[in-house]
C-alpha cells in the first residue's frame, strides 16, 4: 500500500506528473502492445439484465438503469421487459434524464423477477487533434458541468490541489493533459474496493488516501477539471466485450457482466468539444493487467493505454447517463450519487448493489447484426 500522502506530497506529485509524458518507456520483459482506438464502424449489441429476487418480503421494488445517452459514439434502440411485476414503467430523473425501468412487486409474489433487455450501438470513439473546431455548446449546459455534486466537489482542498496543477497552463487542453497525467502518477487501484467506489473526492484529498477504483478515481479527476475551469463530467456505464487490443483488465466476459460496470470520463475542449478520458482504466491496466504491479506509468504494457485514454476509448462498453445526485422514483434510500447499478428496496430493506449473486440479477450482452 502507498503511504499517507500529505498535502506537501500532493503539491510534490503535481510538479512531477507534467515530466510523465516524456518518461522514457521502461526496458521489460513485457513486449509494448497497441492500443488505438479509432471509429472503425458501429457495432450492435443486446444487452439483457435479469434480476431475481430471493426471500422478497412484502412489496418488492426494482431499478434498472437504461441507457439514456445518445452521441456519435452511442445509439440506444429499443427496449423491452417481461417478469412478473404487478407495475412496469419506464422513467426518467427530473432533474438529470437519467432513465430508470421501475419494477412494482405485490407482496407474496412468488420469485420476483424482471427481464429487461436493450438494444444498443456503439463504436469507437477518438478526437482528431487536428480538425477544424466544432460548433460551439449551449453556454448553459457547460456551466452546469462545471458545478459540484454532493460527492465531487469543487472547493477547499479540490480548488487548491487543481490549482497547484494547472499553475501556468495555457489552454484548457493543457489544464486537462496536466491533471490526466497528475492522476495517473498520484493514485491507484485498490482492488478490495467494493464495485466501483465511493467517489467523495474531497474525503480522498482530505485523507491522502487515493486508492480506489473508476467511481474514485475518474471522479477526482472530473472534480479537479471542473475546479480548474474545464467542464467534465463521468459517463456511468458497464463493458460488454473483451478488448479488441488484447488487455484483459479493458473488457469483459460478455456471458457474465457481473462486476463489469464501468464509468468514463469528458472534457470539454473548446477547439475539439466533449473529449474522452479515462485514466482510471489506466491505473487499472498499472495494477491488474500483469501479475506483477506495474508502478512505472513509462512501462510498454501501460505506456499505449496512457497515451490512448486521452482523447479516445474503445466501443466495447455502453454508457447508461451522466447523471449525479439520482433520487430514484419512490425510494426509501436517499439521492445515489451515480447510477449504474441495478437496485432495490423490499420490506427488509434495500439490497446491497455490490453483491449480484445475493440480490440477485445476472447481466449478459450479445453482439447482434446492426
Amino acid at each position: 500500500m502507498k503511504p499517507h500522502l500529505s498535502r506537501r506530497d500532493l503539491v510534490k506529485a503535481a510538479s512531477a506528473a507534467l515530466a510523465v509524458g516524456a518518461a522514457p518507456l521502461a526496458q521489460s520483459a513485457e513486449a509494448a502492445r497497441r492500443f488505438e482506438p479509432r471509429p472503425e464502424g458501429w457495432r450492435a449489441f443486446e444487452v439483457t439484465t435479469t434480476v431475481q429476487l430471493r426471500e422478497a418480503a412484502g412489496e418488492s421494488v426494482v431499478w434498472l438503469p437504461v441507457p439514456s445517452v445518445e452521441t456519435s459514439w452511442q445509439r440506444t434502440g429499443d427496449v423491452s421487459w417481461s417478469g412478473n411485476a404487478r407495475d412496469v414503467r419506464l422513467a426518467a430523473d427530473g432533474k438529470t434524464g437519467a432513465k430508470v425501468l421501475v419494477a412494482r412487486f405485490a407482496p407474496g409474489t412468488p420469485d420476483p423477477r424482471l427481464v429487461l433487455t436493450n438494444r444498443i450501438e456503439t463504436q469507437n470513439r477518438a478526437v482528431d487533434w487536428k480538425a477544424p473546431a466544432p460548433a460551439p455548446a449551449d453556454p448553459a449546459d457547460l456551466r452546469h458541468w462545471l458545478e459540484p455534486s454532493e460527492l465531487i466537489s469543487t472547493d477547499g482542498i479540490v480548488r487548491k490541489v487543481a490549482r497547484q496543477i494547472v499553475l501556468g497552463a495555457r489552454n484548457d487542453r493543457e489544464k486537462a493533459q496536466r491533471i490526466y497525467d497528475w492522476i495517473i502518477v498520484s493514485t491507484y487501484r485498490e482492488p478490495k474496493v467494493r464495485g466501483c467506489g465511493a467517489g467523495d473526492i474531497k474525503a480522498m484529498l482530505e485523507s491522502g488516501n487515493l486508492s480506489g477504483k473508476c467511481a474514485d478515481i475518474n471522479a477526482l479527476f472530473v472534480g479537479l477539471c471542473r475546479a480548474a475551469g474545464v467542464p467534465a463530467r463521468d459517463i456511468y456505464g458497464i463493458r460488454l466485450v473483451p478488448s479488441a487490443f488484447g488487455y484483459r483488465e479493458l473488457g469483459a466476459n460478455p456471458a457474465s457482466l457481473k462486476g463489469a460496470q464501468h464509468c468514463r470520463a469528458e472534457v470539454y475542449l473548446k477547439e475539439h468539444g466533449w473529449v474522452a478520458m479515462d485514466p482510471a482504466d489506466v491505473t487499472k491496466v498499472m495494477r491488474q493487467e500483469t501479475a506483477e504491479w506495474i508502478k512505472d506509468a513509462g512501462h510498454p504494457v501501460v505506456a499505449p493505454v496512457r497515451k490512448g485514454l486521452f482523447g479516445a476509448w474503445e466501443g466495447n462498453w455502453m454508457g447508461y447517463n451522466s447523471a449525479s445526485d439520482v433520487k430514484l422514483p419512490g425510494a426509501k434510500q436517499g439521492k445515489l450519487g451515480f447510477f449504474m447499478y441495478p437496485q432495490a428496496e423490499t420490506a427488509a430493506g434495500a439490497r446491497d448493489p455490490y453483491d449480484p449473486d445475493t440480490f440477485a440479477y445476472q447481466i449478459t450482452a450479445r453482439e447482434i447484426a446492426s
